[in-house]
């Protein structure tokens, strides 16, 4: 549930849950004595703003989840934020959802977030999005107010290659068209809210797609002789059994499963296997040394792209713009590098997708960019596989940014290698901790820190 704030997405979900009896016995009794004693008017959106600065400014700051089941189906509905301050947790919603209803105010109507929200959904590969024109009690029920929001919002979202489900004109206050049809809306003869989320259609198993599962960790066990070497991870897409041939990207280093340790469940033939959607573990025939980050892929399916560089669409939330030559850490998956801008393409205005060229990304901006990495990473076209198509960057400890991948560059030969301000020595020290630690340089670097930093507090 996104849209700008104050648009009432809160109050939507609250009236959703009250008038279909998802709530626990007592709980609108509860919050209705509460608001008495505290000489505040009841707002069903307090059902879901539990913080203290939500209820007091009546905005949503964090991402709320709630959970109800229609007579089709179970939901999780997240509930995000709208003011712009709080993009990141709108995108952190956002990026967990499978469908979306984007609330805009009848009254004040379409306003620059929304129209940054309805991006924020493209970007994300939300492609299931009905639009609910809340608050037509303030502009008494006017078809005229509801036809002009949903022409101009709709052509703005064929724009971005959007193609809503469909507009619903509710109430939420009044609970009109929102598990019932409203008797003061007549003329619109469309879904109800709680109508349109039993149309979306679930999404599309994963468990059909090439096999993607980003390594989390190598466990090795010794105890009563055990002599396993289990690589562990959460399975994004596809599925693989004993005896597969698997490759590790991006070093291409290839074996088979020999067992599967965790996360089995039963295929349809009767066999085991480890699915998309499950934590899980397997050995392999042969001792080949992987590290975190690494991708499994089935060799007789598409494996990820490999590379040292990619183009992507960039979303940068940072309060210090994205500049040339700065070096950032990159996550995608499992995987943690450093990371440059080596190249801005092209800045776009996500309220009014007009363009603009610039020599770097500052906060709010979306960019067409390309980056590129100290170490080669696997990853995938975000089209193709949105789980490991997805990436944040880093700058110092907070993440400032975050994209989708657009495509392997080709000709890296253009960029200049990353050059970090450690020795050959310590760049040898660095490589044989990695290979005894599975950690990365990063990792390794920061740990020595820490340590040194200890030491010399004990000392003094």
């Amino acid at each position: 549930m996104v849209g700008h704030v104050d648009h009432g997405k809160s109050t939507v979900i609250g009236r959703l849950l009250a008038d279909t009896q998802a709530l626990p016995d007592g709980k609108l009794e509860a919050l209705r004595e509460l608001c008495r004693r505290n000489a505040k008017p009841f707002e069903y959106a307090f059902l879901l703003d539990a913080l203290k600065d939500e209820r007091s400014q009546g905005i949503t700051i964090d991402a709320a989840r709630c959970f109800f089941r229609t007579a089709k189906r179970e939901y999780i509905i997240i509930d995000a934020p709208g003011h712009i301050e709080f993009l990141k947790n709108m995108i952190t919603g956002a990026s967990r959802a499978s469908a979306a209803l984007l609330v805009i105010d009848a009254r004040e109507g379409i306003c620059e977030n929304s129209r940054r929200h309805g991006y924020m959904l493209s970007m994300l590969g939300i492609k299931q999005i009905a639009v609910v024109v809340n608050k037509m009690d303030l502009v008494g029920w006017d078809k005229g107010v509801y036809d002009a929001l949903a022409r101009d919002y709709g052509a703005f979202l064929a724009e971005i290659g959007i193609s809503p489900a469909g507009f619903i004109p509710v109430s939420a206050t009044e609970g009109d068209n929102i598990a019932a049809k409203s008797e003061r809306m007549s003329w619109y003869g469309g879904r109800t809210v709680l109508e349109q989320l039993d149309a979306f259609e679930a999404p599309a198993t994963l468990g059909n797609a090439a096999f993607r599962m980003p390594v989390q960790g190598v466990y090795k066990f010794t105890e009563d002789g055990d002599s396993r070497r289990i690589v562990a991870g959460y399975v994004e897409a596809g599925s693989l059994r004993e005896g597969d041939e698997i490759v590790f990207l991006p070093s291409g280093k290839r074996t088979r499963v020999a067992t599967l340790e965790g996360g089995v469940t039963a295929a349809e033939d009767g066999g085991r296997v480890i699915a998309a959607g499950s934590s899980a573990g397997f050995t392999c025939t042969t001792q080949v040394y992987v590290r975190r980050g690494d991708i499994v892929c089935r060799a007789d399916e598409a494996p990820c792209l490999t590379g040292r560089a990619f183009s992507a669409s960039l979303f940068w939330l940072g309060r210090e713009p994205m500049i040339k030559g700065k070096l950032y850490k990159l996550k995608l998956g499992t995987a943690k590098t450093n990371a440059r801008l080596v190249a801005v393409n092209k800045i776009l205005d996500a309220s009014t997708l007009e363009s603009t060229v610039k020599d770097k990304v500052e906060r709010f901006d979306v960019a067409d960019v390309a980056l590129e990495f100290e170490h080669e990473l696997a990853f995938d076209i975000a089209e193709e596989c949105a789980q490991t198509g997805r990436f944040v960057v880093v700058d110092g400890y907070e993440i400032s940014g975050g994209g989708i991948v657009g495509g392997r560059l080709e000709n890296e030969s253009e960029f200049i290698p990353l050059e970090l301000a450690v020795s050959k020595a310590a760049r040898e020290a660095l490589d044989e901790i990695s290979a005894a630690t599975g950690e990365d340089d990063g990792e390794i670097i920061e740990r020595l820190i820490t340590a040194e930093n200890a030491k010399i507090k004990g000392n003094n």
